[in-house]
């Protein structure tokens, strides 16, 4: 099955989770683009704006400076001889497989690449950008989606932060086929866990993001043997969140 993967230039918890993915699915994979974020008309000073009222300035410095450690790391190279990457594009590297950016996924042009791969799956792990019907409908086995949460509950923008902002002792994950609607479609894996007693929202996601990969990868052999039967989703009951 030729699968390409729709992801974000995150450097400090997507790329173990790629590492554990293409230690399972790297023959399979076609290629992994790194998406963009589009965020319409906000400018780089209105997302500093967000991302400062939701954590604090002291939180945005350490997670800037993180940022900024990983990237000199990745451009070093430190670490990768023990397995460590940081960042989506190395851990591709390391297991052979072609990674690259990518301006707009709904593309015309992008969309004849995917054809000229055979793309049979598209997979979006945190892609930042919306699916449009041609894309939706390009691969014949469908475009599968991993949602940090137990859906209906906790669809849309940051679902680890407002699940621990409200006080939830359960978590889950979603991997679901795209529809046109935001974190709606047929359900294909669930899987729920527990959130630790004293767990920090940095410890939460690093070891969740485990369990959504081999949620992934369930759902994937799912979709490889042939005809399954999804669970539809129903939005009653369920609740929307945009950005803290």
């Amino acid at each position: 099955m030729n699968i390409v993967v729709l992801t974000a230039d995150e450097p400090l918890y997507l790329p173990a989770f790629f590492d554990r993915f293409l230690r399972a699915r790297a023959d399979d994979v076609r290629g992994i683009f790194v998406v963009r974020p589009r965020y319409g008309r906000d400018s780089t000073l209105t997302m500093v704006r967000r991302y400062t009222r939701a954590f604090g300035v002291a939180n945005l410095l350490r997670l800037m400076w993180r940022t900024l450690r990983a990237k000199v790391c990745d451009r070093l190279g430190l670490g990768r001889s023990r397995g460590r990457f940081h960042s989506v594009a190395s851990a591709a590297r390391a297991h052979g497989v072609p990674c690259e950016a990518v301006g707009n996924v709904n593309d015309p042009q992008f969309l004849d690449r995917l054809r000229a791969l055979n793309v049979d799956l598209v997979v979006s792990v945190s892609c930042p950008q919306v699916f449009r019907r041609p894309l939706i409908e390009l691969p014949p086995r469908g475009c599968l989606n991993v949602h940090g949460a137990l859906l209906p509950q906790y669809r849309g923008i940051a679902p680890s932060f407002w699940m621990m902002s409200r006080g939830e002792t359960r978590a889950g994950v979603t991997v679901f086929l795209v529809n046109e609607d935001i974190d709606a479609g047929d359900v294909v894996e669930v899987q729920e866990f527990d959130i630790l007693p004293g767990e920090t929202l940095d410890q939460f996601i690093t070891r969740s993001k485990r369990i959504h990969c081999d949620a992934l990868l369930r759902a994937i052999e799912t979709v490889d043997r042939g005809p399954f039967e999804a669970r539809q989703l129903s939005k009653e009951n369920g609740s929307y969140f945009s950005f803290p």
